[in-house]
């Protein structure tokens, strides 16, 4: 017994001993241990990056930075007399309640890390408040900076960005992201955003318990150092997207305009639009601009030239023209079409018409007996048949080469992808079958189911411009000296022989000169041109536009719409070449034509007939409202005498 007692003595000895042992290696002579403790008084820097600047094609800068500060706050140390709280509140520009509930999130986050208690304060409203923020215990400020645009220019291409979302932070698998960084929410912004957003750097200051810097922690051995965003070089021409903004003034619409050679986006325009600057920051005032354009009725953050679906009009004959030549379905020189207008509506001219006519016309009924001859098997009569079902499938395919109904690959986020109807797509709308050529002809003049981007017709320009091929349409020319990303270096040959689209081009070169784009010749350029106007079951048509210039060795292939403005050649074409005279010659000769398209403002135009109908509709419910009261009225008095009477 004895024994054992003396046995639990020395194990609980040793126990005892052991420990003491490492309590007094790891209080004393362990570095982590030290680290740690002193962790307590260390305070954790984050020092954000610049991001990227953004330039255009000529070296004018379209985004930069701007410097905010952001007032932090150690709840810990934060000490504020009562009678203190509202003239702080008044100076950081919060209400009691907001600067009382600001503070008890501090709290809940930590009660000794510093937090953000006030978000980026311009430099003007920080030089208010410099000289009085200081003798607050517990608050600091940390300088960043957040995006500028020099320009009210390019808002929709360029976009915006914004702290990130605590709903964005639970969703970053990547865990890159912390509360209070920046991100591109749209347009190149967004697309590049890796690139653009550089890469945070962390210090480690030390201080004493009464919050006094004593110094780098370490000698800064943990510390890293921010790296700057890289630069981008855009493709765009910022004098040339001024020009299309102004030519868009009170116009809803887009301009795309691309060099065909490179497949670089020179302008983008989406009109109407707003001052990117807006949208810069956070704060009441941001939310509430941001609330405003987003319910906003002409949808200025809504960009036109990517997302807008609009039927290509008589844009799309050309396609036709060149599938049906490369399928042998029409030739230059024995094809001639009459416009028999009992097929289909069209304007007066010449009659019968070959190719090169149909284009320079702009001839309905030619379209119609070409898809015809085209899907029809030579013209044979039948409903829908396996045959018009797999000719039909053949001929979309064929669509697509030129970048239609699919999406570009465009390095600009929310793309959309256009429509080209296929034989599944007639079977679920007339229900299985039922449907001929007669049903669907309107597809050979770019309407019914047909649907494409303003920057998908650009790019149809610029195939029609290189006489059978494109590259990728791309807005940025070069990531920090490194070019392009390599998939905008890629050529993409349509299947189509290069003497049938110079055939088309040339047929285009008369459009403006004796066609029905004559308010867009030039006698500077020779500008090559078809013209288009789709069918608005909202509205007014919209007039449309696409097409190159020079005929040989073309600089810009361009396409315009401008919605509920009737003809193409009335609106877009003088647009457009407008816009292509300008970056061709580096000036235009023709201020009457500017006088013309900025004589009208379209967009009250159509409010204005709006309002029209609306109270037109109004009257005649009235009118209805008042005939029914009425009959009712005679019908009562026909019951009374019916009662009333010696038979009853």
């Amino acid at each position: 017994m004895e024994v054992r007692r003396w046995h639990i003595i020395i194990g609980f000895s040793v126990l005892f001993i052991t420990y003491a042992i490492v309590l007094l290696n790891i209080q004393v002579f362990s570095k982590n241990y030290k680290t740690r403790a002193e962790a307590n008084i260390v305070e954790r820097v984050v020092e954000y990056p610049l991001r990227g600047m953004i330039y255009d094609r000529n070296g004018k800068l379209l985004a930069s930075n701007a410097a905010v500060f952001d007032i932090m706050i150690v709840p810990k140390y934060f000490k504020l007399a009562p009678e203190d709280s509202l003239e702080l509140a008044d100076m950081l520009d919060y209400s009691i309640e907001e600067f009382r509930d600001n503070i008890t999130k501090a709290k809940r986050y930590s009660w000794y890390k510093p937090s953000t208690f006030k978000r980026q304060l311009t430099e003007k409203e920080y030089a208010k408040i410099q000289d009085r923020i200081i003798a607050y215990k517990g608050l600091s400020v940390q300088a960043r900076t957040i995006r500028s645009y020099p320009h009210k220019s390019l808002a929709n291409a360029l976009g915006y960005v914004k702290e990130v979302s605590k709903s964005f932070l639970d969703k970053d698998t990547a865990n890159y992201y912390q509360s209070g960084d920046l991100i591109g929410k749209s347009g190149v912004e967004k697309y590049y955003e890796e690139q653009l957003r550089g890469q945070r750097g962390v210090s480690y200051i030390m201080k004493n318990v009464k919050g006094v810097t004593k110094g780098k922690f370490e000698d800064g051995k943990f510390d890293t150092i921010p790296r700057v965003g890289a630069t981008l070089t855009s493709s765009i021409d910022l004098d040339l997207q001024a020009y299309g903004e102004q030519l868009m003034r009170r116009k809803k619409g887009a301009i795309v305009a691309i060099d065909p050679s490179t497949g670089e986006i020179l302008a983008m325009i989406s009109a109407p639009s707003y001052d990117p600057n807006e949208l810069t920051g956070e704060g009441k005032r941001v939310s509430k601009i941001y609330s405003e354009l987003s319910r906003s009725e002409d949808k200025p953050l809504f960009n036109r030239a990517m997302q807008s679906r609009y039927p290509p009009g008589s844009t799309f004959k050309t396609v036709m023209a060149m599938i049906g030549l490369q399928n042998r379905a029409v030739d230059t020189l024995t094809t001639y079409f009459s416009c028999n207008k009992h097929l289909v509506g069209c304007h007066d001219h010449k009659s019968p018409l070959n190719v090169a006519g149909s284009i320079i016309n702009s001839c309905n009924p030619w379209y119609y007996q070409e898809i015809r001859r085209m899907l029809n098997d030579e013209g044979k009569r039948y409903e829908t048949s396996d045959l018009l079902r797999k000719t039909l499938d053949e001929w979309k395919e064929e669509v697509m080469e030129y970048g239609l109904g699919r999406k570009l690959g465009v390095d600009m986020p929310y793309e959309k992808g256009g429509l080209v109807p296929s034989s599944r797509l007639y079977d679920r709308i007339y229900k299985g079958g039922g449907w001929k050529i007669s049903t669907i002809h309107s597809i050979s003049i770019g309407q019914g189911e047909v649907l494409a981007m303003p920057i998908q017709l650009a790019n149809l320009g610029a195939i029609i411009a290189n006489r059978g091929y494109y590259y990728t349409p791309h807005i940025i020319k070069d990531i920090g000296g490194e070019g392009p990303l390599p998939e905008y270096k890629e050529k993409h040959k349509v299947n189509v022989k290069p003497e049938y689209v110079d055939h088309i081009a040339r047929a285009m070169s008369e459009v403006p000169r004796i066609g029905t784009a004559r308010r867009a010749y030039s006698p500077e350029i020779v500008i090559c041109g078809k013209t288009g106007t789709a069918q608005n079951p909202h509205g007014e048509d919209h007039s449309i536009f696409m097409g190159f210039a020079p005929l040989y060795n073309p600089k810009i292939a361009i396409a315009v719409y401008v919605e509920n403005a009737g003809f193409g050649g009335t609106w877009a074409a003088p647009i457009a070449s407008l816009m292509m005279e300008k970056y061709v010659n580096g000036e235009t000769k023709r201020g009457y034509l500017e006088k013309y398209v900025d004589s009208v403002d379209l967009i009250q135009r159509e409010k204005d007939r709006k309002e029209k109908e609306r109270l037109l509709k109004e009257r005649r419910e009235k009118a209805k409202a008042k005939r029914i009261e009425l009959q009712k009225k005679r019908a009562k008095q026909d019951s009374i005498k019916v009662t009333t009477s010696p038979e009853a």
